[in-house]
């Protein structure tokens, strides 16, 4: 059987992907090495940068709290003016402790100690030799450095530092050979701080400094700060060292015992580098009991001679796992990627007869009705025209569908929406007769009611007069009364809802007609500790209104949200224009107890209320329509329950007409009552 053109396409690419993947993977597994060991070694680098400026930096503090005690400690040049060595030695104690310093002390004008922190007896020897104290008084000005200092002058100033410096050196594989075994110098962070008087004479100097042999400080907030004390298999991914000439007096680095390597020493390597040459040194190195990524840079005295090396170093092992994790996942990866690619050239094969079979499935689709199986054209020879073609008929077969599918759509629609127009004048007809008859009933109620009212009213008050206090007839007969003002209330309600009021609009500053109704309202508000607040967009002009109908809503709603809200809250009017600038908007929003979902559209509808038996008629926002009406406007509400309340009002800004012929009771009936 011959092979077939897809099997064919199959085998050349599977050729070159596998020539192209060996020569990808030999570049890579190269390129990956020497990246990781370039990126350790910038690392490392980056990392003895930061090791030095954290080691400047603690010199920097000496000098700095040096620098404060000559300047702010209290009394401390006149003391020494005067020879107060009480004073001068309580300052310095206090001021060594706080610096976190080994030494301090103070000398004259010629380097004669005159007292000393930890030694005060001992006094009155020279320190003129001392580069430090040399260089404050000849130049006058603030000197710092690392120095090292001798064990007899450790010894003027405590022995408990003079201790301090024994350092066993213990011989290390490849190191530099040391003839002695035990060291006899420390080395120390050192400054000195000349001290003048009001005069600006000089006067003295105060010297100090933190001893580094076995002093951890500095070693151990490199390896918190630059290493985050990180540990790889149980062990610092970083170390920090400084070396005394080539011997460790600070170290992180610990032996296997666990015991931190004091008195290891440098290899002869780094040593004549770093020490000898006063070069920087990076390179991997075996440091102590482990391979290490190291860096290493000389530490010099003020005389810029070299007296020490400082070390930082990255665990060799961890970068080791990195390389060899990244070669296997790159191998994998080209792996992967073979067999992605075997499988993309078995589909590219398959694309290349693949615009017959679509074609075919196309026809079938037209023939079945569906006129969105579109065809992808991938190429411009004779199958590509072919498909073209067919996508032009499958278009504009379902073009001529979508049309005669709109049509019918169209006059669905115009149906719909005739029957909505329909069952919405039928509600309007239904209200307007609804609330015709209530009011030609509430005026008829109103004016039949009205005069026995009146009468009980009159004879009650009479009656009342014939008791005395205390005595439970007139106490009944009060009660009469109450109930029968209530009445005459609910009658005069009815009456404003019933008779004919006419709108006589004047022009009206809102910003104004608000704080009027504010005025009105807030006494009330006040007793129940609800705050109000108001809104107005500047844009908003003068607009012709009934100012009194409208402040009559206004309060009618915000006496409402009084009631909903209990307790503490709050009651928000916003004036502003709506877009299109042509109505004016007005919004009280309160937070109070809300409205219920199917309370909403009762809420205009007259006698209607959420109020307890006694404590309100249902007219008050069957007015407020009428009224809002007649300025040819709208009032709608939003609700939620727990979540307070939205009333908008809105009317036209400039529209005047001829109104005078409007009533409330128009609104809500044909004849007049």
């Amino acid at each position: 059987m011959k092979p077939t053109l897809r099997l064919k396409l199959v085998v050349s690419s599977l050729t070159v992907i596998v020539i192209t993947g060996s020569i990808a993977t030999l570049i890579g597994f190269h390129l990956i090495e020497k990246g990781i060991v370039r990126e350790a070694q910038s690392k490392v680098t980056l990392d003895l940068n930061s090791a030095r400026l954290i080691y400047n930096q603690r010199r920097d503090n000496i000098v700095n709290a040096m620098t404060y005690t000559a300047m702010r400690k209290f009394g401390i040049i006149q003391a020494l003016k005067n020879g107060n060595r009480k004073i001068l030695l309580e300052s310095i104690y206090s001021a060594c402790e706080e610096g976190g310093m080994d030494i301090m002390a103070i000398t004259d004008k010629e380097g004669r100690v005159v007292i000393r922190a930890h030694n005060p007896g001992a006094f009155g020897d020279s320190q003129a030799h001392d580069e430090f104290v040399k260089r404050a008084i000849v130049d006058k000005k603030s000197v710092a450095g690392t120095e090292i200092v001798s064990r007899e002058e450790l010894l003027k100033e405590s022995e408990v530092l003079a201790d301090r410096i024994r350092i066993t050196l213990v011989p290390t594989p490849r190191g530099k050979n040391y003839y002695e075994r035990e060291n006899t110098s420390g080395m120390m962070l050192k400054a000195a701080v000349p001290l003048f008087d009001d005069t600006g004479e000089l006067i003295g100097v105060l010297y100090g400094g933190v001893l580094l042999n076995n002093n951890y400080e500095i070693v151990d907030k490199i390896k918190d700060i630059v290493y985050e004390n990180v540990k790889y298999k149980g062990k610092d991914v970083g170390t920090a060292t400084i070396f005394q000439d080539g011997f460790r007096i600070s170290t992180n680095v610990t032996l296997r015992n666990g015991k931190r390597a004091i008195g290891t020493i440098v290899s002869k390597e780094v040593y004549e580098r770093v020490v000898e040459q006063g070069k920087a040194w990076t390179d991997r190195a075996f440091v102590v009991n482990d391979w290490y990524l190291t860096a290493y840079s000389p530490i010099k005295n003020i005389k810029d001679e070299v007296i020490g090396i400082l070390y930082v170093g990255m665990l060799e092992s961890k970068y080791n796992d990195m390389k060899r994790d990244s070669l296997w996942m790159f191998f994998g990866a080209i792996i992967t990627g073979i067999i992605l690619s075997l499988a993309v050239s078995y589909m590219l094969a398959y694309l290349i007869v693949r615009p017959i079979q679509q074609l075919e499935h196309g026809v079938e689709a037209l023939a079945k009705g569906n006129f969105d199986f579109d065809i992808n054209v991938r190429s411009h020879d004779e199958i590509g025209s072919l498909e073209e073609s067919f996508n032009k008929v499958r278009r504009e077969l379902k073009q001529t569908y979508n049309k005669l599918q709109g049509k019918i759509e169209a006059a669905d629609e115009d149906l719909k929406k005739a029957y909505k127009e329909l069952r919405e004048k039928q509600e309007l007809l239904v209200q307007k007769e609804r609330l015709a008859s209530m009011g030609q009933l509430s005026a008829g109620v109103a004016h039949e009611i009205n005069n026995p009212i009146g009468t009980i009213i009159l004879y009650s008050h009479t009656l009342r007069k014939e008791f005395p206090e205390g005595d439970h007839r007139r106490e009944d007969l009060e009660m009469i009364v109450s109930e029968a003002m209530r009445c005459k209330d609910i009658v005069r309600d009815l009456l404003n809802f019933a008779r004919q009021s006419r709108v006589t609009k004047e022009p009206t500053d809102l910003k104004k007609l608000i704080k009027e109704v504010f005025s009105i309202i807030k006494p009330e508000a006040e007793v129940k500790n609800i705050k109000m607040d108001a809104q107005f967009d500047e844009s908003v002009p003068t607009v012709m209104i009934d100012r009194i109908q409208i402040s009559q809503v206004l309060v009618n709603i915000m006496k409402n949200s009084i009631d909903a809200i209990s307790g503490e809250g709050e009651i928000k009017v916003n004036i502003t224009l709506n877009k299109s600038g042509e109505d004016v908007e007005i919004k009280v929003s309160d937070n109070g107890c809300g409205i219920k979902h199917e309370n909403l559209s009762k809420l205009f509808t007259p006698f209607f209320t959420t109020k307890d038996m006694g404590k309100g008629t249902g007219l008050g926002l069957a007015i407020a329509y009428g009224v809002i009406k007649m300025h040819s406007g709208n009032i709608s509400v939003e609700s939620e329950p727990g979540k307070g309340t939205i009333f908008t009002i809105s009317f036209p800004v400039n529209k005047v007409e001829n109104d005078s012929d409007i009533s409330i009771n128009g609104l809500y009936n044909t004849s007049k009552t």
